[in-house]
């Protein structure tokens, strides 16, 4: 036990369990903390908003794999994390968030600053820890960045200000290293049982292949009986873009190849992935969702095994030890396996969908007039230049939703989307935790130019704190998803959907950065060349034409049937009369 105070006893925590870098904005609350961050080696990157320094941590977490933290004044400054918290959540990231509250001897009277602020995230964290004693800041802390590994998500650490004041007499926790669980001997060997009857498998996977570190061992599986891989919506990066077996991934616009293949499995193996409904959607008018195969979901959480898909064989544990343990069983029953029969017949239906895809994909590309720039064609583009070890960051929204059906990644942690939680704002933040997690690795984001509106002010950030991002904004004067379900089921009746936009490139380069207008479809591989080698924060702009692809949410609309519009004393008659 050593004497020292709960400032000292929180930062010597972060330390002991390897973090080096802390997203935030400065605050009363956390001034004794941060006042010892530089001498303890921890570097504070000091935002622009709060929701940016969560999707910060989150960026951080996922490319490497470690805890990323964030803090927040208490009250105004703490409720701005939640948005970005909630997108880590969904992502399984672990994240700390550290929120200083309200001083004990005032809460409950409405002082300055005072709200309840566990409430806040109470349904998008793993684990929370209210410190009511400073002598056990150290431990609750500790607990925290623990069960952000071990739990894939994010936990809160929420401590009233006045106890960082005090002496206290305690140990520093170090880390808690713990082993995936194998999956019980009796799921996997019915597992096998089930896949060795399969004419036609399919392997399905999600972010517990990235996080539980399991890429190559689930290579290793799908080569064993040359299995077709499909990744779930938005984790392009959870297998080999370039393999022979990818089929690319699923839901929104994700690969039609991945849906076709899929349509037709009689087994389908998942693994680490909850099946969300969102990779479920209706895509390129094909339902692919598979009605009748046969599931088996490998999971470490038990709380998502069969949640969303009836399942029949539910495995609990570890992506990667499962994977291991399932490819020794088939190893042992190779002789009663079906598909070793039938792989060529099965690769040759792979090929065949992947081809169609890329024809089909290659049509929409370069449909238009040669000399416009279309979305699809400024996104062709940047497939390919795009660096084979790049970092790239997606926004929410029509054009930056379609490079899904572009990007292809040879590594994992290369691919961060906002996922199901679907927020913008996402993706430029995002790219700087990754950025300062993997300095060698280039981060780009692709952001639309609303967005773009809501992160653009991080530019500021990047300069202060010398981070080399690269912001590839699209710029077609419009909320694109919105607009085009205004097309489909509005008739054309456009609220809110229009946009005047300045130049963001001109923007860019008042806050200090590089910027580049992109005036002709040939700039685009140049441009993002050099901005990749300058190593400066860099905003390229893209103005496109205001062609829309595929609609957003078609699952949850409805053409409306207007009752008021046949009553004349209503003021809704004068429109639809």
């Amino acid at each position: 036990m050593t004497l020292m105070t709960p400032s000292e006893a929180l930062v010597e925590t972060l330390v002991a369990h390897g973090v080096k870098d802390v997203f935030g904005i400065v605050g009363s609350a956390m001034l004794d903390t941060l006042d010892i961050f530089e001498p303890a080696g921890l570097r504070f990157i000091g935002v622009q908003h709060e929701q940016a320094a969560a999707h910060m941590a989150d960026g951080y977490s996922r490319v490497s794999g470690k805890q990323g933290v964030c803090i927040a004044q208490n009250g105004p400054g703490v409720s701005n994390l939640v948005t970005g918290i909630a997108a880590a959540y969904w992502a399984h990231s672990p994240v700390l968030c550290i929120t200083p509250e309200a001083a004990t001897s005032t809460q409950g009277m409405g002082g300055f600053q005072e709200i309840e602020q566990l409430p806040f995230f109470e349904k998008i964290t793993k684990y929370q820890a209210h410190v009511v004693r400073s002598d056990r800041i150290a431990e609750q802390a500790g607990r925290c960045l623990d069960l952000a590994l071990t739990e894939r998500g994010p936990t809160q650490l929420n401590i009233p200000r006045d106890l960082f004041y005090a002496e206290v007499d305690v140990d520093i926790p170090g880390p808690v290293a713990l082993i995936d669980p194998a999956g019980s001997p009796e799921a996997i060997a019915l597992a096998a049982e089930i896949f060795a009857t399969a004419q036609f498998p399919v392997i399905l996977v999600g972010g517990g292949v990235i996080s539980g570190e399991a890429v190559k061992e689930v290579v290793s599986l799908a080569e064993f009986l040359d299995i077709p891989v499909v990744t779930q919506y938005q984790h392009n990066d959870a297998f080999p873009g370039s393999h022979p077996l990818m089929c690319g991934p699923i839901g929104y616009q994700g690969s039609k190849a991945a849906m076709t293949v899929l349509s037709q499995a009689d087994v389908v193996l998942a693994i680490g992935t909850r099946l969300g409904p969102f990779g479920k959607v209706m895509q390129y008018d094909v339902d692919y969702w598979p009605k009748t195969a046969k599931f088996i979901q490998i999971d470490i959480n038990h709380r998502v095994l069969g949640l969303t898909q009836k399942v029949d064989v539910p495995v609990w544990g570890g992506a990667r030890s499962c994977t291991i343990a399932l490819h020794k069983k088939l190893e042992e029953n190779d002789g009663e396996i079906v598909a070793h029969g039938n792989r060529r017949e099965r690769i040759n239906e792979v090929m065949k969908r992947k081809k169609e895809w890329s024809k089909l994909l290659n049509s929409w590309t370069t449909a238009g007039s040669p000399n416009e720039i279309s979305p699809r064609r400024a996104l062709r583009e940047i497939q390919k230049v795009l660096p084979t070890d790049a970092v790239v960051t997606t926004d929410v929204g029509n054009i930056a939703s379609t490079a899904s059906a572009y990007l292809e990644f040879s590594q994992p942690r290369s691919f961060l989307a906002a996922m199901s939680w679907g927020n913008c704002g996402y993706a430029f933040p995002t790219a700087i935790g990754a950025k300062i997690a993997k300095p060698d690795r280039p981060a780009i984001a692709i952001v639309g130019d609303g967005a773009w509106g809501m992160s653009m002010h991080e530019v500021l950030t990047c300069i202060r704190e010398d981070i080399p991002v690269i912001a590839i904004v699209f710029n077609n004067q419009q909320w694109g998803a919105e607009k085009r379900n205004q097309m489909d089921f509005y008739a054309e009746r456009y609220v809110g959907t229009i946009l005047e936009n300045p130049s963001f490139a001109e923007i860019a380069r008042a806050m200090g950065a590089s910027a580049i207008r992109i005036s002709s479809i040939d700039e685009i591989g140049d441009a993002l060349g050099e901005s990749v080698n300058a190593n400066r924060a860099t905003v390229i702009e893209i103005p496109t034409t205001r062609e829309l692809v595929e609609p957003f949410r078609r699952d949850a609309l409805k053409k409306p049937v207007r009752k008021l519009s046949k009553y004349k004393n209503y003021s809704l008659a004068k429109t639809y009369l």
